[in-house]
């Protein structure tokens, strides 16, 4: 990208590295906060790539992510320009909260507007400053408090060079997962913007795995697109599939659930995923899966209510 960066009123020139605190409202205690962003800017023209994390701020792998990311040797030879942002929402890692202080979910909450509510003056300054200025992202997820993700991409598979990049990240599912009215993925979407949105581990926990799988894919894609020195990796072990569609097999009644089946595991219709057992009795409901596919989310909460999410399954159209 040859148009100049520039965030915050604050130009940054090719081949420097630069930490921006962009501020944000104050806290009610008139405490200052700001967003730290770090930016990496090429020698050389290049895509212009974001990469957040913690838009959910008890979401912490992509923190971890990105702190990575920034120590790779090979950012010295970097192509075009990089904006890594570890802590899009500050307000919930202080917190340790998926929400912000106004109880809203941020990634509900995009574009956002310069006069709506916190989250949508936060989302706003997002995609003003760092979401228009690029020509590529990649946003890091978790999974929900007590639910484990298998590591994936969910991303418009349809569009050709967001599957390239899928592709390239090298995780064991790609998901084509529809989008959400007032996600940052569906406001960036409508910029054209192809955009990746990882998802590996649960909220609160560090997951080793799920954080070196999230990093290689991250520097999988930078190659793919000729930022960094080196090829693509090719993939390792089993491809990964190509999700069509997923869904949630839920509690068919309360109590305490113990989990037969892990993460990665494929199933088949019919198949016994877990037993829940009625404390108070000898009453034991087996939980049934309802479909063929691969277990991509599995609650770890054995305390479970009728109607809870237990197991996500994916559905696979073709190996890619």
């Amino acid at each position: 990208m040859t148009a100049a960066l520039i965030i915050n009123q604050q130009t940054i020139k090719p081949g420097t590295i630069t930490t921006i605190d962009l501020p944000l409202p104050e806290l009610y205690t008139h405490t200052l906060m700001t967003m730290p962003i770090h930016v990496v800017c090429g020698k050389k023209p290049g895509p212009r790539l974001f990469v957040s994390a913690a838009i959910h701020g008890n979401e912490l792998n992509g923190v971890e992510i990105v702190r990575r990311l920034l120590k790779q040797p090979g950012l010295d030879k970097l192509r075009g320009d990089l904006i890594a942002v570890p802590m899009v929402n500050v307000y919930g890692i202080i917190q340790q909260s998926r929400y912000l202080p106004d109880r809203r979910d941020l990634n509900r909450s995009f574009p956002g507007s310069k006069k709506g509510s916190l989250a949508a003056r936060l989302a706003d300054l997002f995609m003003t400053e760092i979401v228009t200025k690029c020509t590529h992202g990649i946003d890091l997820h978790t999974g929900a408090i007590h639910r484990n993700n298998l590591p994936q991409i969910r991303a418009n598979l349809d569009d050709p060079e967001t599957l390239r990049l899928a592709k390239s990240f090298n995780v064991p599912v790609l998901l084509n997962a529809n989008l959400q009215d007032g996600s940052l993925r569906e406001a960036v979407s409508e910029l054209g913007i192809p955009m990746l949105l990882y998802e590996g581990g649960e909220a609160l926990r560090f997951d080793e795995n799920a954080i070196r799988v999230g990093l290689r894919g991250i520097l999988g894609v930078m190659k793919t697109l000729g930022m960094i020195p080196g090829k693509s990796q090719g993939k390792t072990g089993a491809p990964s599939l190509l999700a069509h569609d997923s869904q949630w097999i839920r509690a068919p009644g309360g109590g305490i659930f113990c989990a037969a089946r892990r993460l990665g595991e494929s199933v088949c219709e019919q198949d016994v995923l877990g037993i829940i057992r009625d404390p108070s009795s000898c009453l034991e409901i087996p939980v049934i899966a309802s479909c063929n596919g691969l277990i991509i989310g599995r609650s770890e909460l054995p305390l479970v209510h009728e109607g809870e999410a237990l197991f996500h399954i994916a559905h696979f159209a073709q190996s890619t």
